[in-house]
């Protein structure tokens, strides 16, 4: 997803605003700095990327019932135990759960039941504010020759303002969360991802304190969290960092400059799972970034595993209009057959995996 740092300043303005910010507190406990330290301590060091099966364009084509793909989903997860691979960030949707609620919460337990099946926890996601803001229920669009994530859905985008909508997605997240607050195999719930995306700003705040309020309401056993991303946004970050149990982000910049950020975000005392980076052609590579990850044992989640309808080998702002594959990819790690992209690559992460 596309980042746009304005880092030291801002990331040193969020710390000190979050005390005054404490009366916009989410109701529930917020997990303490000693809670959120002994559950990440009780975790081996994270790993994984962001995963959606290469045979969906978008998440709705992920769960619908018509298009949800297990076959490939235990294929391409098998990928990512092979490396050594223990976490993977999955989105939902909403409209996916409206449409057939009991069949929703079915594919997801089906889903797993196979990333557990290949030693893999994971972390969901519920609201996003990327791409595209219409959704529609039903068979999705063919990808755009050469385009990044040419259909990828926001949620609830432009369905945020309609009628009764604040119900269903309350629902929505309150069902989902009740039928898994206990089970083991959800690393953290992921609440909404890059706020304020596509030019919202401010205008996510109300959805924000909304899904921290249902969130805490439930009070699943897994943490809850929602990314920092863009260190301009200080208002959304201040109420982010002071309600989410472990303090989760986003860098898409070098190792140096990903550094910066991780010193920054220490000070809140909690642990750091980077929830999103890797993007070669900016700088953002395994060789670079990933070590220095485990270093300062900060998890670690890409953007990107399999290349497939997403698009995301290309670049945000680079679309190839023949759809020619780049020279250097931008995300994503394996081909569709399990063949990687850089050998060298796999073969770093399976060291730093101890695999």
């Amino acid at each position: 997803m596309r980042t746009y740092f304005v880092k030291i300043l801002a990331v040193c303005l969020m710390f000190l605003s979050v005390n005054a910010s404490a009366q916009k507190a989410a109701p529930g406990k917020v997990w303490s700095v000693a809670k959120a330290n002994t559950w990440y301590a009780g975790h081996k060091w994270m790993s994984g990327a962001d995963f959606i099966p290469s045979t969906a364009i978008n998440q709705l084509e992920m769960w619908q019932a018509d298009t949800f793909d297990p076959a490939t989903i235990d294929r391409e997860l098998g990928y990512a135990q092979s490396i050594g691979f223990n976490t993977m960030r999955v989105f939902l949707y909403s409209l996916a759960w409206k449409q057939d609620k009991a069949g929703f919460k079915k594919r997801v337990d089906q889903y797993l039941t196979i990333a557990n099946k290949h030693g893999i926890k994971t972390m969901f996601v519920f609201f996003d504010d990327c791409w595209n803001a219409d959704a529609k229920i039903g068979k999705q669009p063919a990808p755009k020759v050469g385009v990044h994530n040419s259909g990828w859905l926001q949620d609830p985008g432009n369905r945020l303002n309609n009628a009764g909508e604040t119900a269903m997605l309350q629902a929505y997240v309150t069902d989902v969360l009740t039928a898994f607050k206990h089970d083991k195999r959800i690393l953290l719930w992921d609440l909404y991802n890059e706020p304020g995306n596509s030019n919202k700003k401010d205008a996510s705040m109300g959805l924000l304190v909304k899904v921290f309020t249902w969130a805490r309401a439930v009070n699943p056993d897994q943490p809850i969290s929602a990314g920092l991303w863009d260190w301009s946004f200080e208002k959304l970050n201040a109420y982010q960092a002071l309600n989410s149990d472990i303090v989760t982000y986003h860098d898409y910049t070098d190792e140096a400059s990903h550094l910066k950020t991780i010193q920054l975000l220490k000070s809140h005392g909690k642990p750091l799972i980077c929830t999103e980076y890797m993007a070669r052609t900016r700088g953002s590579k395994f060789a670079n970034v990933m070590p220095m990850l485990k270093k300062e044992n900060v998890g670690a989640l890409n953007w990107g595993f399999v290349m497939g309808k997403t698009n995301t080998i290309f670049a945000w702002d680079n679309p190839i209009p023949d759809g020619s594959e780049p020279k250097e990819w931008f995300h994503d790690i394996f081909r569709k057959d399990g063949t990687p992209y850089k050998p060298e690559e796999v073969e770093l992460i399976k060291k730093l995996n101890g695999k």
